[in-house]
């Protein structure tokens, strides 16, 4: 028997109290679930209220049914009509579909997505154009079957950028190896990649940051059991 763990982990840009990047998890009604990340233009409250709008009007037509490209079109629709074109967000939709036993990946701008699958890590590029801007708009899907050791690492700009300014990017394959070394423990990867990203701009982060990690491991008792731990400063 296999089993979806997943881990969120996110934090405001440094001197801003709200964070313009949003995440929401949500079951979907035929079985698994549907992690969205939103990454809204800006930082504080103007961009942390489009990017819970978008979010939460997303996750709310998947839980409804809606297939996800639909789901993305529909939020995109709205963010033009409501922000006049004006406003554009990255987002990434990653669902674990247990009626079809694979994991769907639709994007629409931002970084690339990490995908590990037999023990090597590819990464996604949207290929596409973020939402809200233009009047046309088509995301990026991708989709791997359900399988142990399978992970999908999702994050936003403030992460993948971490360090540029200060001159200590990222180097060529770090991620990579992270995610290789350290997916099948979705908590500490978060943890770890965030904190890590967080270090490289000293201490004060450069933008909103945000990060989900997905993997599908072996699950032993006889009982199911869902879980979800969620860990919210004061």
């Amino acid at each position: 028997m296999l089993e979806i763990k997943a881990a969120i982990a996110k934090t405001n840009k440094y001197s801003v109290s709200e964070s313009g990047d949003s995440v929401e998890v949500t079951e979907r009604p035929r079985g698994g679930i549907s992690i969205v990340l939103a990454d809204a233009q800006g930082s504080g409250k103007s961009a942390r209220t489009n990017s819970q709008l978008v979010v939460a009007k997303c996750a709310g037509l998947i839980s409804e049914g809606a297939r996800d490209g639909a789901a993305a079109r529909t939020v995109h629709d709205m963010l033009y009509a409501l922000r006049d074109g004006r406003v554009s967000a990255t987002l990434v939709i990653a669902s674990a579909d247990l009626e079809t036993q694979s994991i769907v990946i639709s994007q629409n701008g931002g970084p690339p997505v990490y995908v590990l699958q037999d023990g090597n890590v590819l990464t996604f590029d949207s290929g596409s154009n973020p939402i809200g801007v233009h009047r046309s708009m088509k995301p990026n899907v991708f989709e791997f079957n359900i399988e142990k050791g399978l992970a999908i690492v999702g994050m936003t700009d403030g992460i993948s950028a971490a360090g540029r300014s200060r001159g200590k990017p990222w180097q060529d394959g770090e991620i990579a190896e992270l995610i290789a070394k350290h997916a099948d423990d979705p908590k500490y990867l978060a943890d770890f990649l965030l904190q890590e990203a967080v270090g490289r701009d000293d201490r004060r982060p450069s933008d909103d940051m945000a990060i989900f990690v997905i993997y599908v491991d072996t699950y032993e008792p006889d009982i199911k059991v869902r879980k979800m731990t969620i860990d919210v400063p004061c």
